[in-house]
Parts: C-alpha cells; structure tokens; sequence
C-alpha cells in the first residue's frame, strides 16, 4: 500500500519536498491558498494555480478544484493542488504523513496525532508534542538536521548570504497597490534599473545579476512585503531548478518520514 503525504504549502521549499516524495514513490497531495505568495514561482508547484498547471523539473502539477479529482490527477501521474479547505482535503485524502513546508514562523495549531508522522519545517513547530520531528531550516552546520525535541532556531530575519549579499538581494514593496512587472524571472538587471513598480512607485535592483523571483502581479501588495529576489551569482539555470537548501530540506523529511513509519 502506498503512503499518503499531504504537504502544507507549495513554495519553493516545499516543492523541493514535493519533488523528493513524489519521486520516492509516495502519493503527494498539496494543500494552498486561493493565492500563494511566493517568490520564486519558476520553481513552485503552487504556481499551478495561476497557471492551471505546472512543471518542476519534469513533473506537472495541476490545480483541481474538488477531492474528487485527487485520485484521478494522481493516476495520470500528476501532482494535485488544492486550495480548499485543509480539513475537507484531510478528511478526503486520509494521509499517513503530514507535512507543514509553509516555514510560516507561526504558533501552529494541529498537534503530532494529526496523522501517523508529522513534519515540521522551521521555528515556532515543536518537536515532540506539535510534530514528531522537525526540520532545521536555518542555514549553516545544522540546516536538514533532524530534531525530535524542542525547536528549531529562531528566525533571523535576515536573508542567506548568496554572494556575499543578504538584505541588498531581496526586494520589498515600498508602500501598499497594485504591482506591474517590467522585468521577469530569469532576466539580468543592473544596479539601478527598475525591475517592478508598486502603486506606481518604482522598486530599483540593488545589484547586479538575475532575477530569481518575483511575486505573481495578482497578489494583494502590502508595505514591505517581499516581491521579489536577485541573485548575484547571475546562473540563469538556478532560477528554474531547486536550490541547495530545498534539496538539503527534503532529503530531511524523507529521512524523517522513514524514521517515522519503521517506529510506529
């Protein structure tokens, strides 16, 4: 019988774990927002639901809108996304593993009888009593280790280090409205030019290199959000593949998934 696994979130992160399971043999189900916010969309299942349908490195997702469609999508050896209410799909789906991949920094609310395994990734999740085992999210010596008491470090809020750059990176919204693109994912910028304007307020590169994310022009902006991402390292390729650390992170779950269904 195969495991069932449904994954809270379908950013980038989270589709790294996707990816992994998927390919692992397990049947992936995707619980999301009517209208994800994340950055790097070129690598996000959850792109799917502006586009109907989606590919990460050779596998397609697609946006379903009931729980009658689940097994279906699967059997065509898709991935399906939903953005129902979780508790509809749980209850649908009955999966032997649940993830929560949404890293979103929040007190969370199920606990670790919520399925047979339950996955954390990041802060705030404590292993042990909200999961059985969380992620170390953090990058350094610790990122993918494995903990089965306590917490993960603390968020720091300041960005990884991609070629010795961190908050310069990372593009935020000057001030709340609506977001036109003039630029998109996988185009070079220099310091200086216009990349997207925010309620008609122009948000300028701060750095030379590729653009690795961009929020989707759908999204409701609100000041200071982050809409978007350049890397330095100017490798048009890593804007369409997955990044070390979703690699790194889901090899952890799967160990973590292993773990958890030989021990119970």
């Amino acid at each position: 019988m195969t495991t069932k696994v449904l994954i809270r979130g379908g950013g980038d992160l989270a589709s790294a774990v996707i990816q992994k399971l998927y390919r692992s043999g397990y049947k992936v189900v995707v619980s999301e927002l009517e209208t994800p916010r994340m950055i790097r969309r070129t690598v996000s299942f959850s792109n799917a639901i502006y586009e109907s349908s989606y590919v990460v490195e050779g596998i397609e997702a697609v946006w379903i809108n009931s729980v009658d469609e689940i097994e279906i999508t699967q059997e065509q050896g898709k991935i399906p996304v939903l953005t129902l209410p979780e508790s509809e799909i749980y209850d649908f789906f009955k999966p032997d593993v649940f993830v929560d991949a949404t890293l979103s920094k929040k007190k969370v609310h199920y606990k670790k009888s919520y399925a047979k395994v339950v996955i954390g990734l990041g802060p705030n999740i404590r292993a042990g009593v909200d999961a059985h085992t969380v992620i170390e999210t953090s990058r350094g010596h610790d990122l993918g280790r494995l903990i089965f008491s306590g917490f993960a470090k603390e968020n720091t809020h300041v960005p990884g280090d991609i070629g010795g750059y961190t908050h310069e990176r990372v593009l935020r919204a000057p001030c709340a409205g609506h977001m036109r693109c003039e630029k998109k994912i996988g185009d070079f910028v220099r310091v200086g030019e216009v990349v997207m304007t925010v309620g008609g307020v122009p948000v300028m590169a701060k750095l030379d290199g590729v653009i690795r994310g961009l929020i989707h022009e759908s999204v409701k902006i609100t000041e200071g959000l982050k809409i978007g991402d350049i890397d330095p390292r100017g490798n048009v390729q890593h804007c369409f593949t997955i990044s070390d650390k979703g690699r790194n992170l889901a090899g952890g779950v799967l160990e973590a998934i292993l773990i958890g269904l030989n021990s119970r």
